[in-house]
């Protein structure tokens, strides 16, 4: 049995945890085994990267540190849980993953998307998720999702940056059509879920697994 790749994009506030668990769910209720991950993060390594990238105390953290903190604990979360989950024919579903960081950094931040890529081809090893769900939320109305919770360090970032991510993300949509589905995310949690699952299972029958 071959292992499947989900990954969910968006901005803060899109309701991606969410939809991780619904994934989730849906596919321990037909007897497959799921490993849930978050990025950064996932790993005891790349939780203490995450610490340092989210802190408010590190305001004077550099683009180019930014990305490359992302790419490391990256490498360890593929290296170290996905890629031999996939080999056992788990099912990931991965909260952010490379797409968070072209657009993030790339886009927004300025690096530029071939830079991001090449920081990340080491640590990527070659993967690519086989489904990714982008929920499309506009950032002035995910920002209010946002207010009653404490703000980490690139939540605290302008509007005008949330922008340029959103429009990253559409972006990415054009160009990686037939990988990235896009889910309008203004709508209720429930009409949101069963986009999303009708989309796996369209994408399952296709090729013929499960």
């Amino acid at each position: 049995m071959k292992g499947l790749f989900i990954t969910l994009e968006g901005t803060d506030g899109a309701g991606k945890t969410t939809q991780c668990n619904v994934i989730k769910n849906y596919f321990e209720n037909i007897n497959k085994e799921v490993l849930l991950l978050r990025e950064p993060g996932g790993t005891k390594i790349g939780e203490q990267i995450r610490n340092i990238i989210v802190s408010n105390n590190n305001t004077e953290m550099s683009f180019y540190t930014e990305a490359l903190l992302y790419a490391a604990s990256r490498a360890q979360l593929v290296h170290q849980v996905i890629n031999p989950a996939l080999k056992e024919g788990k099912i990931v579903v991965c909260d952010r993953f490379l797409d968070s960081s072209i657009v993030y950094q790339g886009i927004a931040r300025g690096i530029g998307i071939k830079e991001v890529e090449n920081i990340n081809n080491i640590a990527i090893d070659g993967l690519v998720p086989n489904l990714t769900f982008f929920l499309d939320i506009k950032p002035n109305t995910s920002i209010k999702r946002k207010n009653n919770c404490e703000l980490d360090r690139l939540e605290q970032e302008s509007q005008e940056f949330f922008n340029l991510v959103y429009n990253g993300y559409k972006t990415l949509c054009e160009l990686y059509s037939n990988r990235i589905i896009r889910i309008d995310a203004t709508e209720n949690i429930d009409a949101v879920s069963k986009s999303i699952i009708d989309s796996i299972e369209y994408y399952l029958s296709i090729k013929g697994e499960y």
